[in-house]
């Protein structure tokens, strides 16, 4: 069991419902909730079916809202009051939005009891090069730590990071039990799947042994033949 605020999760495997089809959704939602712990709307999914899905949602798994919010202070509060008053457990913000915005955002979430905020480090798309371009001229694990110390003073109780970061993060904070953020890992691909345009990646046992709590996982089991046996061998995998 992981505990995430005021939900609890029966599985570390979050299954991201990144698609514009409702019907679509709540199948897959279906298939996988034995095997899930928690649920993901990402933003082509609430753009498209907005606060009411998360409300169909929640009923099966709680419901991490990932809209990785990087605005003024005003408006982040703002978004994070709504996302919260939809039953949303949890919802992502940009680290690199500063330590102001964040806190805001953690303001903001205490109106739902055991919201979470997580904090976004750096996108899973993004590598060295890709930073350098941006002007971050720095290994992507020292800028990962550098935002993940801004959001952990402002209050963020999760960080969202890459499988190759979650050790680090691990050590720098400590463990759930010593009071360290939930670490809450995308990039996750099961051994025989493909990286897509994730960049940083890795398989979910090397994930969960670096000392991940969540794995969000997409593709490889949304876009499965069966979703259902495909969200059941990730967890097959990490026991393995």
């Amino acid at each position: 069991m992981i505990e995430l605020g005021s939900a609890t999760l029966a599985t570390p495997l979050c299954v991201a419902l990144d698609s514009n089809d409702r019907s679509q959704i709540l199948k897959t939602a279906e298939a996988t909730q034995p095997h899930a712990g928690m649920f993901k709307v990402g933003l082509t999914a609430f753009a498209t079916l907005g606060p009411d899905l998360v409300r169909e949602l929640r009923d099966l798994r709680p419901v991490f809202v990932d809209l990785k919010l990087h605005d003024i202070p005003a408006q982040v509060s703002g978004a994070v009051s709504a996302v919260a008053g939809s039953g949303a457990a949890m919802t992502t913000v940009h680290a690199s939005g500063g330590a102001e915005m964040i806190a805001a955002a953690v303001a903001a979430s205490r109106q739902a009891d055991g919201f979470t905020v997580a904090a976004v480090t750096v996108l899973t798309s993004l590598d060295a090069d890709a930073l350098r371009e941006i002007g971050l001229g720095e290994d992507p694990a020292d800028t990962v730590g550098r935002l993940a110390d801004v959001a952990v003073r402002a209050g963020a109780g999760a960080l969202v990071c890459s499988p190759l970061e979650a050790e680090a993060l691990r050590a720098r904070f400590g463990s759930r039990a010593q009071g360290g953020p939930v670490l809450v890992v995308p990039g996750v691909r099961p051994a025989d799947s493909r990286p897509a345009d994730q960049r940083r990646t890795s398989t979910p046992r090397a994930a969960i042994g670096a000392g991940a709590d969540i794995l969000v996982v997409g593709r490889p089991i949304t876009s499965a033949p069966d979703p259902g046996t495909a969200a059941r061998k990730v967890l097959e995998e990490i026991e393995a």
